[in-house]
């Protein structure tokens, strides 16, 4: 029994993990690495396996860092199954489908107007691809053991960072392997706090945010001093946002805070076909969320009583857009405005056309709310770059850019430490994940010292030998 790291080994992005028992290949998450050039060129090498090896994948979460490989993996031949949950299905089948459209527009773009070195340029992997992998898709519920190779079971525990978002726990020859995906927070509104374990043998736990601890929860009064200053300078806001996510939490601080007054009602537009069929993913799964959510929240004054649960992450006067002509208009806008849009790192999407239009004026504000990966245009923005290169252009940043941590999904250095504390004996090993080198070797210091496990941070592609674990 090996363990593989193939992705998110001394980075954060590309989450693929190669689990060899006997004659079974499992791949836990098969994610996308996003960042740095030198990260995503990873996306095209080839894999040290034949895809139609593969027995199965397991899937954590729809997050396109876990599963944004998918569709080149089944290009490559792979036709087994990949179990997730109902809402990872879900999910999955909408980011899929939106980031193969992307995929090939930027490659169209890129030929057109020939900022490409490429000839032609292609896409990563194309919208016939997702389709592909989107009908493997295997939903099983949250703590249901299901069988994904002889006598090798696999079971979905809530971790509470992202709707349908689980650990994968996998049983095989008397050993409980614990994939932790990315771990949730305690006590934030919309998801529910992730579950605490007992136990595992071989422990994989994220480090994003290993050596940091997140701002302290202010009840929204940063959000709701950047919307008014920005409103008081006449600009528009413009967040950039993971449609899966931080969009809906962000729509529920905006109309928290409208509702106490402590913002002007304004136009709130969440730009991105994505974040639409998110959101309707998130009112239809409320049960699956923070309780609080289940209660429907005070209603919207143009809705009516029959709407009120469907209003879930409404604003009083929100706007869901769609179609480009639509999203251009509000470009060209200079009312005063919140505008939504993906992609989070301001790596693609729609979200690079607002800021085009709204990054030369000093009266516009540019809010990230998430965690920006090193090399990313949102890293670089948010460390003060003058400048940024949009569609092949040179834009200037006159804009005030502004950021909030306080909203990550991601526990942080004190909350993985209180959620492993929660085991009722060390597992024999843990192996720090998803994390750049600075805050997983702070984090795995601290364990070490703090509870006295044996810790370990795989690099890529390092292959570790499970077999005498325990013994």
């Amino acid at each position: 029994m090996t363990l593989t790291c193939l992705g998110a080994a001394r980075t954060v992005t590309g989450s693929k993990h190669l689990l060899h028992i006997g004659g079974a290949r499992i791949l836990v998450d098969c994610g996308l690495f996003q960042g740095p050039k030198a990260l995503r060129e990873r996306n095209w090498q080839a894999l040290p396996f034949r895809a139609q090896d593969l027995t199965a994948v397991v899937l954590t979460h729809a997050h396109l860092d876990h599963s944004g490989y998918l569709p080149r993996l089944v290009g490559q031949g792979f036709k087994g199954r990949i179990f997730c949950t109902p809402a990872t299905a879900n999910l999955t089948k909408i980011v899929l489908a939106d980031a193969a459209h992307i995929q090939e527009e930027d490659a169209e773009r890129a030929n057109r107007r020939g900022y490409t070195k490429h000839a032609p340029a292609l896409p990563l992997f194309t919208t016939n691809e997702a389709e592909r992998a989107v009908m493997l898709l295997q939903p099983v519920g949250f703590d249901r053991p299901i069988p994904v190779a002889p006598d090798v079971t696999a079971e979905f525990v809530s971790a509470g960072h992202l709707l349908g978002a689980a650990y994968a726990r996998i049983r095989t020859g008397g050993k409980t392997l614990l994939f932790g995906g990315d771990l949730g927070r305690f006590g934030r509104p919309v998801l529910p706090d992730p579950t605490m374990m007992a136990e595992a043998d071989v422990l994989l736990v994220e480090s994003t945010y290993g050596d940091r601890t997140h701002e302290a929860d202010d009840q929204g009064a940063r959000l709701a001093r950047i919307i008014n200053d920005t409103v008081t300078r006449g600009g528009k806001l413009i967040i950039p946002a993971f449609a899966l996510g931080r969009v809906e939490e962000l729509l529920y601080w905006i109309h928290w805070l409208e509702a106490e007054h402590k913002i002007p009602v304004l136009p709130v537009f969440v730009d991105s076909p994505m974040a639409k069929a998110v959101l309707t993913e998130y009112r239809q799964r409320l049960n699956d969320l923070d309780p609080e959510m289940s209660v429907p929240a005070a209603t919207p004054s143009h809705a009516v009583a029959t709407e009120r649960v469907m209003c879930a992450f409404c604003t009083e006067r929100l706007t869901v857009i769609s179609s480009i002509p639509e999203s251009r208009a509000l470009q060209d806008s200079h009312e005063p405005s919140i505008v939504i849009s993906s992609s989070g790192m301001a790596t693609g999407g729609r979200v690079l056309h607002h800021l085009a239009r709204a990054l030369p004026n000093a009266k516009n504000t540019i809010l990230f709310a998430g965690y920006q990966a090193v090399g990313t245009r949102g890293q670089q923005l948010r460390d003060g770059a003058k400048y940024t290169k949009i569609h092949g252009q040179d834009v200037p940043v006159q804009a005030r850019i502004e950021s909030i941590d306080s909203m990550s999904a991601h526990a942080d250095a004190n909350e993985i430490m209180r959620w492993l504390r929660g085991f009722t004996r060390p597992p024999s090993l843990t192996a720090l994940v998803h994390g750049e080198p600075v805050p997983m070797d702070t984090l795995k210091a601290r364990i070490e010292k703090e509870l006295h496990w044996r810790v370990i941070t795989p690099n890529p592609a390092e292959t570790i030998d499970l077999t005498q674990l325990g013994t």
